[in-house]
Parts: C-alpha cells; sequence; structure tokens
C-alpha cells in the first residue's frame, strides 16, 4: 500500500460523503482511506459504510481528544508507505494523488503539502473567506498559490508524511492550536526535506460563515504565540502584521471617533451657550473637526477599496468583492486579537500554554 489517507472528522458527515465520493473518481488507485471519528455527536458511520466496495476504507470512533491525537489514531493503523492527512471539509479533484506520486517520482520528499482552492459550487461566503485566506493582501499570500519558497511548512488540511518519519518524530503533539505548524518545524528540525506539491491542490470549504471563520483564526493568533513560546526563532515579521493592523484599525477608529464626538460637542455649545459665544465661528470649527474626523478612516477605506476590487474580479462577482472585504477584515483582526490574547496571557502572565486557555482544551 502506497498513500494511507487519514481523515479525522467531528460532527460532519455530509463533508465525509462529498470528501469520500472524490476518493472514488481518484486516477491513482494504489491507497487506502482510514475515517477516525473524534467521539462524534453525529458520527459517520454510516456515511463510510456506503464505501465499502468502492474503497479500501476503515472506520474508527474514539472518544474526543482533539485532531491530532485523532491523526495519530488513525496514523497507527495505517499500511501505506506515507501518511495523508486531510481535513473533513476538504474534497479532492481526480487527479491529486496522481499529482502527489508524480512529485514524488520526479523528486523523492520526506513531507510534503498543496495549496487550497475555492469550488463553484461553494457559496459566496465560502468563496469570500477563501480569498481571505489566500490573498497576496491578507496573511495568505503564498498559500493558495504555486510559488516557489525556501521553506514550506504544510498544514494539516493537506498535509503528506513519509510514514518512517512520522512514526520517528512521534506524529502530531497534544499542542491544542497550530499542531500541525509544530510538526512541520520538527520536521525540518530532523533534517528532513519538505517541498509544495504546487498541482496537489484540494478544494478546501473553510468556514461557512464570518463567526466561526473568526473563533478558526482568533485560534491561529494564540497558536503564533504558543509556537513562539516552544521555538522563539519561529517567529517572523510576517506574523506581527495582523497585530499591527489591528492595533492600527483600533487606533485609526478611535481617532475617527473623537473628531466625531467632539464635533458634536462643539456643535451642541453653539446652542447651549448662544448669547455668550461666537455661534459663526464654532459652527465653522465643528463643520471642520467634523470633516477632519474621516481622514483616519481613508486608509481603511482604500484597503477595503483594494480587497473588493480584487476578490470582485477573481471570482467575476461584486457580490463576493463585498463579502471579501468583511471576511479578509475578520480574517486580520481575529488573527490580531488571538496573537495579542495570547501574547497577553503567556509573555506577560507567564502562564503555560494550558492554563492560559483551560477552556479552549479537549478533555
Amino acid at each position: 500500500m502506497k498513500y494511507s489517507l487519514i481523515i479525522p472528522v467531528y460532527n460532519r458527515p455530509e463533508e465525509v460523503d462529498e470528501l469520500l465520493e472524490s476518493l472514488v473518481g481518484q486516477q491513482f488507485a494504489d491507497f487506502e482511506v482510514l475515517v477516525v471519528e473524534d467521539g462524534s455527536t453525529l458520527p459517520c458511520r454510516e456515511v463510510v459504510e456506503k464505501y465499502r466496495g468502492r474503497l479500501a476504507v476503515e472506520y474508527y470512533f474514539k472518544p474526543n481528544s482533539g485532531p491530532g491525537q485523532t491523526r495519530n489514531y488513525g496514523a497507527e493503523r495505517s499500511h501505506g508507505d506515507y501518511l495523508i492527512v486531510l481535513d473533513s471539509d476538504c474534497v479532492l479533484p481526480p487527479g491529486y494523488l496522481q499529482a502527489v506520486d508524480d512529485e514524488l517520482r520526479r523528486e523523492p520528499a520526506d513531507a510534503f503539502g498543496g495549496p487550497d482552492r475555492a469550488h463553484e459550487s461553494f457559496t459566496d461566503m465560502q468563496k469570500a473567506i477563501s480569498y481571505a485566506m489566500t490573498s497576496f493582501f491578507t496573511t495568505g499570500g503564498i498559500r493558495g498559490g504555486k510559488k516557489k519558497m525556501d521553506k514550506f511548512y504544510p498544514r494539516s488540511f493537506n498535509m503528506g508524511v513519509r510514514a518512517e518519519v512520522y512514526h520517528r518524530l512521534g506524529g502530531f503533539s497534544k499542542m491544542r492550536f497550530g499542531e500541525d505548524i509544530d510538526f512541520s518545524i520538527r520536521i525540518f528540525k530532523a533534517g528532513c526535506s519538505c517541498r509544495l506539491f504546487p498541482e496537489a491542490w484540494v478544494w478546501h470549504k473553510r468556514r461557512t460563515d464570518l463567526k466561526k471563520f473568526f473563533k478558526q483564526v482568533h485560534n491561529s493568533g494564540i497558536a503564533r504565540i504558543n509556537l513562539y513560546k516552544k521555538y522563539p526563532e519561529s517567529l517572523k515579521l510576517v506574523h506581527l502584521l495582523p497585530m499591527v493592523f489591528t492595533v492600527g484599525t483600533t487606533v485609526l477608529l478611535l481617532a475617527a471617533l473623537a473628531g466625531w464626538i467632539g464635533s458634536v460637542w462643539i456643535f451642541q455649545m453653539t446652542h447651549s451657550y448662544v448669547y455668550a459665544v461666537d455661534m459663526p465661528g464654532l459652527m465653522r470649527h465643528a463643520a471642520v473637526l467634523h470633516a477632519l474626523s474621516w481622514i483616519p478612516l481613508l486608509p481603511l477605506l482604500l484597503f477595503a477599496l483594494l480587497i473588493g476590487v480584487d476578490a470582485a474580479v477573481a471570482n467575476r462577482s461584486l457580490k463576493i468583492g463585498l463579502l471579501a472585504i468583511a471576511a479578509s477584515f475578520v480574517q486580520l483582526i481575529g488573527y490580531g486579537t488571538g496573537f495579542l490574547r495570547a501574547w497577553w496571557q503567556r509573555c506577560v502572565r507567564g502562564k503555560d500554554e494550558f492554563a492560559a486557555f483551560e477552556k479552549n482544551f479537549y478533555k
């Protein structure tokens, strides 16, 4: 068996159905599938059973412990030379495994990963969120593209590892957030090779609304500080940008609000003390201050215009362009606030990972 596809799942039977259906149509056939249910209350056992005879698939149910340990559970029961970890909200194009196999034949690698795209069937919000996560103008940058990088850190939605390397390094750690980047860092530290496979892309649904998306990226911001505490050298300048954006946005909004409140206060003075002050002069000051209060918003408006136009052109939809503005602000501010929250708890207050975010950890 060459490839073992490991799919952790929690309460997402419909997504598993779509993913397994896409695996039936793979051009490359030498693989097995291990679906590991992480203590779900909406199990997908019946969904998996539909594919017996069409796929070499096994189903396992275990107590809830989070995605990292669930992947390890599947890896322990796998038989492939390479393990490929996929999120349950992914769908694979027919040539995915063939692209992986072609890349490995061209140049062997100990670990690899591929980008993600939005499918035509995705909702407008899912397409907008996909844009926010892959755009050059947010923190996505090269995540969704084909640009060659000196170091590529695979993410767990589309990640492959040589089985021997996976077991030698102990698989995923017990980190609640950022366990996939932690694993990638350990792969590099072990001297293993890791590459981006540009043609081994997946359709990735990500989150379906902005509230869930905010929670996801907020946790990613927390993960970055947790990784910094474990690997100080892993923190790069680019990782600070969402935090800078969040602080900058807050300052600009407060400045605009202060100007608006000041103009209202001066305007009210002209009515309260009409016989004691120079009303025309105060009215002019109020009008000038009100006009100036819009200036701090200009950088945000220009950024929103840039995002909206680029997303609308890329998706050929004005609606998706508008939704992408909201998704991009949620992505940057969600990550930035998570980063700041974790920095305060871990770097200032000195709490460890579990104590700082006790409510966020699986039992």
